[in-house]
This record gives C-alpha cells, structure tokens and sequence, in this order.
C-alpha cells in the first residue's frame, strides 16, 4: 500500500508543476530538464562507497557550549535536540555571542532549549519563541517572549514581525512539513538582519518536499548574466543570500553583510595560454 505522505506529496508536486507551467513556464521547464541529474545523483548517493573509518573523538576537541549545556540540563524544562547539530550551531552562531542579538526559535516544546540560546549567546540576547500550543506561553520569562500561533499562517508572521522588528537568527524547529516551513522561510527570511542566519531542522527523508524547494532556491546561486566587464550582474536572491549549507536532516541559509550587486572574475598576470582567448 503506497505511503499516504507519499501519495500526497506526489499529488502537491504535479498540481505545483502544472501551476508553474502556467504561470512560470520557463522556469519549470528549466527545472524538470534537471530532473534526470537529480535523480542520477539521488541513485549515486544510494551506492556511495564507503571509504572513511568509524571516528571518535578527540580528547583535544574542545568542548562545544551547546552540547555541554545540553549534557548537563538533567533536571527542568526540557531539550530535545540531534547531537550533531550542535556542531553546525556553534559554527553557524558563534560569531552572535556577546553581541546584542535577536533569536527567534518556532517550535519550543518543553521550553528547555529558550534558555539554552540565552545562556549561550550572553545577556544582550533577545529570545522570542514561537509555537502553536498556547500552554508554552508559560516559558515567557525576562529576556524571552513567546508567541503562540501557526506557523503556516501569513498574517499570523505578519503581526510578530510589526512586533519583532529585528531579527538576527530564526531557527525553525517547528511542525517539519513544507506547507509550514515554505511560507515561514518567506516571510522571515527578509527580516532578519544583514548577515544573520536561518536555520531549518529535522528536514528527513531522501525525497522530502522542502528539501526540493531548498534545491530550488540553491539553482538561483549559480545564475548568471554577463557584464562588460567580465562579470555577472547579481540577481535579486543572490543580492540577498551568501549561502546555503546542507547538512543531514538540517540546512542553514546565511545572509549576505552588505548587497552584492555583481560577481566579478579579474584576470592578474603577464602570460596566458593561447587555445583560450577572451
């Protein structure tokens, strides 16, 4: 019996594609040309060899304060994180600590982690967290604020950013479905600050919906339009977007400091191979 979050998300992605035919032609016609890499690399990824040896970790590793908080929360309201993401956190987010920063993480539960961000990044932190079930507003605290609505709800990120004007990190762990996670990157993204961070958690499966639509967005890096001047002109997500970092089961989406406007590629030196003239 086929899969039921399987047979829906197929039924999603064609009434998707036939919209997009419609309305963007171009660009779904550009894209289902790349389905046959797409799946080559899905198959090649499936037999990669194995090559590396079981690791452990080094006595000379330092401790990472995330993991070592988590480790020691034994007692109060609770965490309940994937070990590896707090590498990925540390190298994403250590830059923020001491500053004066803005979080806001959706999908709180047990509230336990609200105190971890604070604890972390220092007492200039603002820590705003969002879920849908009204008993968390009982984590509102000094420093933390807490909100209670849907995540796939427009209007509901359009009152939490008049009351959240600045935002440095969003961290969405929240209802893990694309029809959550796609207007909620949509709507936030834009608000954070220059060089801020998005991060979206537990993104399972080989063939989840949100992952494609990440892909998607990733295309747009690698556009292009020729300058004079031996470059490409930026396009507007480009302008916006420094990078995307997968990971398993999270991605992290950094912002650029300051608008890029153009990629250029100069030429230095004297002597130049002949068989390529430009």
């Amino acid at each position: 019996m086929p899969n039921p979050n399987f047979t829906l998300n197929t039924a999603r992605s064609l009434t998707n594609l036939a919209q997009g035919l419609v309305t963007q032609p171009v660009a779904t016609l550009g894209a289902l040309q790349e389905l046959p890499a797409r799946t080559a690399g899905t198959i090649a990824a499936q037999r990669w060899p194995q090559s590396l040896p079981v690791g452990q970790p080094s006595p000379a590793d330092p401790i990472n304060p995330l993991e070592n908080y988590f480790d020691h929360n034994t007692t109060g309201p609770g965490i309940w994180k994937w070990r590896h993401y707090f590498e990925i956190y540390h190298r994403h987010l250590a830059r923020f600590i001491g500053q004066e920063v803005h979080i806001l993480e959706i999908g709180i539960y047990s509230g336990g982690s609200l105190g971890m961000w604070r604890q972390y990044l220092g007492d200039r932190c603002h820590v705003y967290g969002v879920d849908i079930e009204p008993a968390c507003k009982a984590y509102e605290r000094d420093g933390v604020r807490v909100f209670i609505g849907d995540q796939s709800d427009r209007s509901f990120w359009q009152q939490v950013k008049k009351e959240v004007p600045v935002l440095h990190i969003v961290l969405d762990d929240g209802g893990h479905e694309a029809p959550q996670q796609i207007p909620t990157l949509e709507e936030l993204f834009p608000h954070i600050q220059p060089g801020g961070v998005y991060v979206c958690e537990d993104l399972h499966g080989p063939f989840n919906p949100f992952v494609a639509y990440l892909h998607g967005l990733g295309r747009e890096l690698n556009d292009g339009t020729d300058t004079p001047d031996n470059g490409f002109a930026a396009g507007p997500f480009q302008r916006e977007v420094h990078s995307i970092h997968a990971y398993p089961y999270l991605t992290a989406i950094e912002k650029n400091r300051q608008r890029v406007d153009q990629f250029i590629a100069p030429k230095r030196g004297t002597q130049w191979q002949p068989f390529f003239d430009k």
